[in-house]
């Protein structure tokens, strides 16, 4: 059931990360309640997006199982 959980939110990370891209590439405004949003804000959110979306597919092919460490 993890692992469906990390597929499925890695999947919706990766989306946002591509849709940040896509704004990059195409130069497409965001206007918030009459403030257009800066380009330079989807920089760091490809980078964050996409970090969250590779976590969850490293934690999605490990199962979801937890490593133990000896101490």
């Amino acid at each position: 059931m993890q692992r469906i959980y990390f597929v499925i939110s890695a999947l919706i990370f990766l989306a946002v990360a591509l849709a940040h891209v896509s704004r990059l590439g195409a130069g497409w405004d965001i206007v918030i309640v009459g403030w257009v949003v800066p380009q330079w804000v989807s920089i760091p959110g490809v980078i964050v997006a996409g970090l969250m979306s590779l976590w969850g597919f490293t934690l999605a092919s490990r199962g979801g199982r937890r490593r133990r460490y000896h101490t």
